[in-house]
């Protein structure tokens, strides 16, 4: 029998850009969106343009709009300067190590140089990404100190070379994470989308916990929420429709294979080996693809001496 599940679940326009300010300004917030980037050059500048709107004006609720570029071949970073980004290489961070490829790399180093104590993280390859992504994943942060991450929620279709499938996307989400949650972390199974690259969090919780290096990230800090905070800190919020170019099955592999990584960790397992055999079949013939699945893990920054030593959120945004 399921426990009732205690993860409050909001629409995204529960809460006006006027009230999100005056809380902002009531618990003097500074608010940092971060863009985690790799080659995203087709979609990075109308993503920072979609989301302008809460950095501009006399509603201006965020303080900063940062991409982390992480070893783009393309322009991705120019094309995000251009739009109004600050952009940060995660080889140009300055944290005591050597910048590794992945995506939660690049979320774990976006917290030595953002200086928001609320950080909204918001994928760069969305196609239909607005100003309610954000003012949406913060409305709980901003009104309900007791919660510490907000998890977004959509729709999913999938985008095929034959047109759109209207629930086909969250594949991973649907076949790795969701039974792993429903398995080992009952009170986390009504969490709609647990690996959602749309959520925010106070920099507080952020800090105080480690980093897949990988796509295992949104399943970490989704655990590791609920471990040291319990299912009351977490909240999630509906955000419409997201679409975005969909993956190939064998790169879907290696995603649910971090997943699975990281689950195990978790639970106190650790994978025999990180290596992983694919199949390719072409004309009649197999040959076999291996992959490395990378497992590794950053610590908390707050144990970080670089973070410790001069962590952005303390100066002043624009210095």
């Amino acid at each position: 029998m399921r426990r009732t599940s205690r993860i409050s679940t909001s629409p995204a326009n529960r809460w006006s850009t006027s009230e999100l300010l005056e809380a902002k300004g009531a618990g003097e917030h500074r608010i940092s969106v971060v863009l985690p980037a790799c080659d995203e050059e087709a979609t990075v500048g109308r993503v920072i343009e979609a989301l302008r709107a809460t950095v501009a004006g006399p509603e201006r609720l965020v303080d900063e709009i940062v991409v982390i570029d992480s070893f783009s071949s393309d322009a991705t970073a120019e094309t995000a300067t251009a739009a109004g980004a600050s952009v940060h290489h995660c080889d140009d961070i300055d944290c005591g190590l050597a910048a590794l490829p992945g995506k939660g790399e690049a979320l774990w180093r976006s917290l030595f140089v953002t200086h928001g104590d609320l950080v909204v993280f918001i994928d760069a390859d969305l196609e239909d990404a607005g100003p309610h992504y954000v003012t949406g994943l913060l409305g709980p942060l901003l009104t309900e100190t007791s919660v510490e991450l907000v998890k977004g929620f959509y729709d999913r279709p999938l985008l095929t070379d034959t047109g759109v499938v209207p629930h086909g996307g969250g594949r991973v989400t649907e076949l790795m994470a969701r039974p792993l949650l429903n398995l080992h972390w009952p009170a986390l199974a009504d969490v709609v989308q647990p690996l959602a690259g749309e959520y925010a969090a106070r920099r507080s919780l952020l800090e105080s916990l480690p980093f897949p290096v990988g796509y295992g990230v949104e399943m970490a800090l989704l655990v590791d929420t609920l471990a040291q905070r319990g299912p009351s800190a977490i909240a999630q919020v509906d955000l419409g429709r997201r679409t975005h170019r969909h993956q190939a099955p064998a790169a879907l592999g290696v995603m649910a294979a971090q997943v699975l990584a990281t689950a195990h960790r978790r639970l106190g397992l650790e994978p025999v080996t990180t290596a992983m055999r694919q199949f390719v079949r072409t004309d009649g013939t197999t040959t076999s693809v291996d992959t490395d699945i990378e497992h590794r893990e950053r610590p908390p920054a707050s144990t970080v001496e670089a973070y410790r030593r001069a962590p952005a959120h303390r100066r002043a945004v624009g210095t």
